[in-house]
């Protein structure tokens, strides 16, 4: 049987968590709940009423979060021209070098990125990086021509977002150290990208279920309302 702590317990304590809330409200409501000792990430999760197993259902893409999500971002550019992806601020860069020291199994980096010419070379990895969801994609924006741009903007807070097999989402949308209006932000920008993303034959009601939620705390609903629309 899972034990919850006594942090988790009080959080659960501070709010009704049956009910529904506006996207003001809910990260009104997350604020006020005990903090860890760590800046916790908070995170949107959704679920849709997609079929991710049908290629014109799947949904994902990116979105540009006006505040970022306050994570630092280890960028990795797969690129004939390494010192140029340096210098927009990749951590690691390089083409052959770094196939090698990946198949080596050296993995520490969060973001791939690639030009298309160097993804003949590139997708002999493909197995290795597409499991952990690293593999380049010019869906995720990040194969690009102008790669040094495609750094930049994940440096700045791009993040992806991808449905997994069951269509579920979750989306790191900053850290609670964020303010109020920062949060809220982030959630309508996320929200407006995911409904933007909406698969265009697909008909009838497109979200389930939203809730807002930092590491160390329960989820917080979001009203239907605020995501009807889409």
């Amino acid at each position: 049987m899972l034990k919850l702590t006594k942090r988790y317990r009080a959080a659960q304590e501070s709010a009704d968590l049956g009910k529904e809330y506006t996207v003001e409200e809910a990260v009104e409501v997350l604020g006020n709940m005990p903090k860890a000792k760590f800046d916790e990430t908070v995170e949107i999760s959704m679920k849709l009423l997609v079929d991710p197993r049908k290629g014109d259902e799947m949904v994902r893409g990116t979105v540009m979060l006006p505040h970022g999500s306050g994570k630092s971002v280890k960028v990795l550019a797969f690129t004939s021209d390494p010192e140029a992806a340096k210098k927009a601020g990749a951590a690691e860069a390089g083409l052959e070098d770094m196939i090698e020291k990946i198949q080596d199994g050296w993995m520490d980096f969060d973001v791939a990125v690639a030009t298309p010419d160097a993804m003949k070379e590139v997708r002999k990895i493909a197995r290795v990086l597409g499991p952990k969801g690293l593999m380049p994609n010019p869906k995720a924006g990040t194969v690009s021509p102008k790669i040094e741009d495609a750094i930049k903007e994940v440096m700045a807070g791009r993040v992806e977002f991808k449905l997994d097999k069951g269509a579920n989402l979750g989306v790191g949308i900053g850290k609670r150290s964020f303010s109020k209006e920062q949060l809220v932000e982030n959630v309508r920008a996320l929200m407006e990208a995911i409904g933007k993303a909406r698969p265009q034959n697909f008909k009838g009601a497109y979200i389930r279920s939203a809730s807002v939620s930092a590491t160390m705390t329960p989820g917080i609903r979001i009203a239907g309302s605020e995501y009807s629309q889409y």
